[in-house]
């Protein structure tokens, strides 16, 4: 496995791997149990041999030091715990790879050591089989999206990451319910004037492929999922987001097999506590 720095770059899977999931965007916070329920459960069945988890595990993610605070000071803080506490249980049985997305890019070193799992950069490569797949989140590919870039250029940056992390605790989750009300009356908007959700770029997608010498991309973000071919014919998969309260709801996996097949698992709901 090639390392830079915390993050992989490179996962070359051993032959002991048979089947490896790929999920994106379950967006767990303590305001839908459902999903969480349905998260967990996932995790205690664990049917993979590795997990790779390409974005947007987290609605939110305000630092690691959340990891450390008192549960009883706000629902999100002990609802995070429990969740981290699930995914540290799974990581002592199976590998667990986890990649930035649009809401969780701050998660850090101090996640990485709670939960034994490993960053990976984005894009990162997983060779496995016969196939070399390039793995993303895939917002940095959305070039068309002017706005989301720009704002995606300055909270990546260390100058806007130290001063954020620099607030108290209570001031950026209070910041971050804000932005998610934000996101969603947004997107309630686009929704109801017709204006579909960027997609990833196909040419700048198909040029990351080829600089990474891989064969086939998986991505997220979009919540479009799907498959379909990218300019010059390699092949694309798109994970779709986690949503336990859709109707139907939306769970699924992408499951990669070494003979180069995959195929989409549908989750079942969990029943809520």
């Amino acid at each position: 496995m090639a390392d830079n720095g915390a993050m992989l770059t490179h996962v070359n899977a051993p032959a002991t791997w048979q089947r490896v999931d790929c999920v994106s965007d379950v967006h767990l916070h303590a305001q839908d149990a459902a999903t969480a329920a349905a998260w967990h459960a996932y995790l205690d069945a664990a049917p993979f041999d590795a997990l790779f988890i390409l974005g947007d595990l987290f609605e939110v993610w305000v630092g690691d030091d959340v990891l450390d605070a008192d549960p009883a000071l706000d629902p999100e803080i002990a609802f995070v715990q429990a969740a981290v506490g699930v995914l540290a249980g799974l990581a002592r049985r199976r590998p667990v790879f986890v990649m930035h997305g649009n809401r969780d890019f701050l998660l850090g070193a101090g996640f990485a050591a709670r939960t034994g799992v490993r960053l990976l950069a984005d894009p990162a490569r997983l060779t496995l089989g016969r196939r070399r797949w390039l793995l993303s989140h895939g917002d940095a590919w959305c070039t068309a999206d002017h706005d989301y870039q720009a704002f995606r250029s300055q909270v990546r940056g260390a100058a806007w990451q130290a001063a954020f992390l620099a607030q108290p605790l209570s001031e950026r989750l209070a910041q971050a319910r804000a932005l998610r009300a934000r996101s969603q009356q947004h997107q309630a908007a686009q929704r109801q004037a017709g204006v579909e959700p960027v997609d990833v770029d196909g040419p700048t997608a198909a040029a990351a492929l080829r600089a990474a010498d891989a064969d086939a991309l998986i991505h997220g973000h979009t919540h479009r999922p799907g498959h379909d071919t990218l300019p010059g014919g390699a092949m694309r998969v798109v994970l779709s987001d986690w949503d336990a309260r859709a109707t139907p709801p939306r769970l699924q996996v992408v499951s990669l097999h070494p003979d180069g097949h995959w195929a989409v698992h549908p989750m079942a709901a969990a029943p809520t506590p």
